[in-house]
């Protein structure tokens, strides 16, 4: 009787520890929550380097890369600098299609007109480096000056407006009606504008700095990418 007693306890704890988690198992799971919580702190654009606290993943774009410090000590400095990034890339991705086209078409639309080109003597765009920025007619700059100062106070009005639902770069202007209505649609659109508005600033700083060094138009330096292959 005893003997069959002993025997059927043994088996239950065998049953039972069969069942129960084995510290190995426990381990292992405290050992991979850590590396996630470790990877989560880590920058993405960086892997080898922490992840700034401010950048949390909350604006659309941010991969954790802040290795001067520009985002600021909180939340607010870093929405201003997300604002102003974003006008940035605006700018950027214009001036970027708008350079080359002035180095394409400026002389040949000025001599239909019978006026003289704005391009430099190489035929670059003209710029702080490249120079030429004395043809420019003063009645230029007052007008971009008006037309930035219109959007800065449209921005001030609809952020003042919006409060805490303002988005970084909201000026109300969507035209085509291209801003999706869902709100993974339009971080999704928002993640697209400002990765194309940063490849944008690269080139145009390419440019300047192409043009600058050798004194050509990159029209002319890079013809496969501007002039037709046939």
């Amino acid at each position: 009787m005893k003997l069959s007693m002993i025997s059927a306890f043994l088996a239950s704890c065998g049953v039972a520890s069969a069942f129960a988690p084995s510290a190995k198992m426990a381990t292992r799971t405290t050992a991979m929550q850590m590396a996630d919580k470790n990877n989560d702190d880590m920058s993405q654009a960086l892997p080898f380097a922490p992840r700034p606290k401010l950048l949390d993943g909350s604006f659309p774009g941010d991969v954790g890369f802040d290795p001067f410090g520009f985002a600021g000590a909180d939340k607010a400095s870093l929405t201003y600098m997300r604002e102003a990034e974003i006008k940035h890339a605006r700018l950027a991705m214009l001036a970027v299609v708008g350079w080359p086209l002035a180095e394409l078409w400026d002389s040949k639309i000025a001599a239909m007109f019978g006026l003289e080109s704005a391009l430099t003597s190489t035929g670059a765009s003209p710029s702080f480096l490249n120079g030429g920025l004395e043809k420019i007619e003063p009645e230029y700059w007052l007008i971009v000056g008006a037309i930035a100062a219109w959007f800065e106070l449209d921005s001030k009005e609809t952020q003042e407006k919006k409060g805490k639902d303002y988005v970084p770069g909201d000026c109300g202007f969507d035209p085509l009606g291209l801003f999706p209505e869902d709100k993974e649609g339009k971080f999704q659109m928002q993640v697209k504008e400002i990765k194309h508005g940063r490849i944008a600033m690269m080139a145009l700083l390419g440019f300047v700095v192409q043009e600058a060094l050798y004194r050509t138009p990159v029209t002319a330096e890079t013809p496969i990418f501007f002039q037709p292959i046939f």
